[in-house]
């Protein structure tokens, strides 16, 4: 157990099962390390009623590193959108093999919202909000029901509305933690690197960041990596990070 996290736990060990402040906690570990944070959310929340969210994209395997270097039994919730790259879904397989993940859950619209909402598949283009709403958030916020806490891998770098997000904060329903807030994308590569993991397949064909296949596209050279992501569009996040996973 690292140093702050036994402090933390002891402070609010006597309170359990109430959660602490969300604000309290990020003043705590604003400035701890992706282990640190993973490990107090761990310790306060239980591995029972915490959940991990990956994409399994292009930088997932440094955060699933992390989480499995302290419980690898900590669910894993993956969206899997019906529009994702076969690559993805490839990755995701490798990522549970390598890092040893026990408890992976892959996790689909339902099929009524879709033939209700989507019946020729075509949402993507005529209303993306829409889509990702039937294909990600419903579905994340049916599949988070059962947790009080959650992880994810946003990081500050990746600049938008992520520039500023805390270490810690409140979803309005449940704690979110985003160990990843303030580390380095040559960090990341750190552990990338160290610890051997293999990449996306995409990556080396241009792909920074990668999502549904309608709405991603390769990155330059000379672009923010998360550019790909519904060019030529407004809209920079899919809606998990922006609506109330209620």
């Amino acid at each position: 157990m690292s140093e702050i996290a036994q402090p933390v736990l002891a402070e609010y060990a006597e309170s359990a099962p109430v959660l602490p402040a969300a604000t309290e906690l990020d003043r705590v570990l604003g400035h701890a390390t992706p282990l640190e944070v993973i490990q107090t959310a761990l310790g306060i929340v239980g591995r029972e009623r915490l959940a991990l969210v990956s994409s399994f994209g292009t930088e997932s395997a440094a955060l699933l590193k992390v989480m499995a270097d302290v419980d690898p039994a900590i669910p894993v919730i993956f969206l899997d959108t019906g529009w994702l790259f076969e690559e993805t879904l490839a990755y995701r397989d490798t990522l549970v093999a390598a890092l040893g993940l026990r408890d992976v859950r892959s996790v689909k619209p339902e099929g009524e919202t879709l033939r209700r909402e989507d019946p020729d598949r075509e949402l993507w283009f005529s209303d993306p909000d829409a889509c990702c709403r039937i294909r990600k958030v419903e579905p994340l916020r049916r599949a988070l029901a059962p947790f009080g806490a959650w992880i994810n891998g946003r990081k500050r770098f990746q600049g938008g509305l992520r520039i500023a997000i805390p270490v810690v904060e409140d979803d309005g329903i449940r704690l979110k933690f985003n160990p990843f807030a303030n580390v380095s994308r040559e960090a990341i590569e750190k552990i990338y690197a160290e610890s051997k993991l293999p990449p996306h397949p995409l990556l080396a064909s241009g792909f920074l960041s990668v999502g549904c296949m309608p709405c991603t596209t390769r990155t330059s050279g000379d672009e923010d990596a998360r550019a790909g992501r519904w060019r030529g569009r407004s809209k920079t996040e899919c809606g998990i990070h922006t609506v109330t996973t209620s």
